[in-house]
């Protein structure tokens, strides 16, 4: 199948959070190429273990972490892939592009991140169709409701409780984030013909290069520019889009099959438990349609599991509700924060944190954290096969706290959220499918479905 393509490794990636990771390990998986996501850097063995992957992921939490705490982190996790000799090595961000100047600095992961690869351009993907996400002119617009808006004007994203997005031009958003040569290709360039020397000059520059995505064509075009002018590594700092594209343009080049054989449909779980952590209206409705479904639902206390000397409490309470509804017969318990940002859950955790001196992500780190021990009390105790867990932070702190080595695709179930199999020593864990979706991703079932392939929730 990958004759082709060159030997070894093709992609290497970190990602700044779980959920993001899996949508990016999704894209190369379904197209045929074995990809791995490791949990947490990788050692050699762990590596020897999956020697023939094509594409190797580290899922990461920079997302929601500070540019210090960057700087002490990642230089070692980017030195470590690149060793690895990858064609591309990619920062693997959100394709909303949220990101602040003092949490999850897509700037400063970008300054840490080229300096592991030798000196040149720096191309980066952020549309991807496939996501609803769309790159024009630079400015960056996600599809709601069926709706596309300019990422500033989004509903969920311009509210985003810890980095809403105030700018939709890419470039300049992450000017208030890095001090690097910023540019782009744009729409109207790739249409005008040869881009060579464009290419050369943000090359020689070390740019920053943002290329425009927006449709089919837009999209091989840009995989065609990052995979054509990669004679050595390449750092890019960029969404799944970079995978997007890339697949399309190793499939328009024939590279790559167009009809890769299909990842099989799985099977339904008698039990199922759904984990969230977002306030993405998106989730909400898919919260309202699994009670509409029968899922039985159980409303953290997020006051309690946010307080370290409390948490422990709310998660034994929890765990007494889940035994009582799976006991029902309730095939599903959906546990949850909070709806939306407009949630009287959250408010009540806003004033909570002012009054304590808490920082919010202070607070909502240790919601995180308490849902990764319901989940890890749960699999032993209910003998659970499959877990979902909305919400891109929540994802990360939950798959933190579980005896998980690694995650491979094992079944699709929405775009950038598949059913993930986790590889684990802990006999418990080895085999358990996850899925970790992110807020703004899957259809209004994608909780029932979950549970049982196709099943309506009406």
């Amino acid at each position: 199948m990958t004759d082709s393509l060159p030997e070894g490794l093709l992609l290497a990636f970190y990602g700044d959070d779980f959920t993001g990771s899996t949508d990016a390990m999704e894209v190369t998986a379904m197209a045929g190429l074995r990809t791995v996501l490791f949990t947490a850097p990788p050692s050699e063995e762990d590596l020897a273990r999956f020697a023939d992957c094509r594409v190797i992921g580290i899922a990461g939490t920079a997302r929601a972490r500070s540019p210090e705490w960057m700087a002490a982190q990642l230089p070692p996790i980017f030195d470590r892939l690149a060793a690895l000799g990858p064609r591309i090595l990619q920062y693997k961000v959100c394709s909303t592009f949220d990101s602040a100047p003092h949490t999850g600095s897509i700037g400063k992961a970008t300054e840490l991140g080229a300096a592991a690869v030798p000196p040149g351009w720096i191309p980066s993907i952020v549309g991807a169709p496939q996501l609803g996400r769309f790159q024009a002119f630079g400015s960056l617009f996600a599809t709601a409701s069926g709706r596309q808006y300019r990422i500033d004007r989004h509903p969920t994203m311009a509210r985003h409780p810890v980095t809403p997005m105030t700018e939709a031009d890419l470039r300049l958003h992450l000017a208030r984030q890095a001090d690097v040569p910023i540019g782009g290709i744009d729409l109207a360039e790739q249409a005008s013909g040869d881009l060579s020397a464009r290419i050369a000059d943000a090359q020689s520059a070390g740019q920053v290069t943002f290329l425009d995505v927006a449709c089919a064509v837009s999209q091989r075009a840009a995989g065609a520019m990052v995979w054509e002018t990669s004679g050595e590594t390449v750092f890019c700092p960029s969404s799944s889009g970079l995978q997007y594209a890339l697949v399309a343009h190793w499939r328009a080049s024939g590279l790559l099959p167009s009809d890769p054989p299909p990842l099989p449909r799985h099977a339904p779980v008698d039990r199922l438990l759904v984990l969230s952590g977002s306030c993405s209206p998106v989730t909400a409705e898919q919260i309202a349609t699994a009670e509409d479904a029968g899922f039985a639902l159980l409303r953290m206390d997020v006051l309690k599991a946010a307080d370290p000397a409390r948490a422990g409490a709310e998660v034994a309470r929890i765990q007494d509700e889940m035994s009582k509804a799976f006991a029902d017969n309730r095939r599903g318990v959906l546990v949850y924060a909070a709806r939306t940002v407009d949630d009287p859950a959250y408010a009540a955790l806003q004033t909570w944190v002012r009054s304590a001196g808490m920082p919010m992500a202070t607070a909502q780190a240790g919601i995180g954290a308490a849902l990764g021990q319901i989940a890890l009390r749960a699999v032993p105790r209910f003998a659970l096969d499959r877990v979902v867990i909305a919400g891109g932070d929540t994802s990360g702190r939950v798959l933190e706290t579980l005896p998980v080595l690694a995650l491979e695709v094992a079944h699709p179930l929405a775009p950038g959220a598949p059913i993930c199999q986790c590889h684990a020593t802990d006999p418990d864990f080895d085999g358990l499918q996850v899925v970790l979706k992110g807020g703004q991703l899957g259809p209004p079932d994608v909780f029932c479905q979950a549970m049982v392939p196709k099943a309506p929730c009406d």
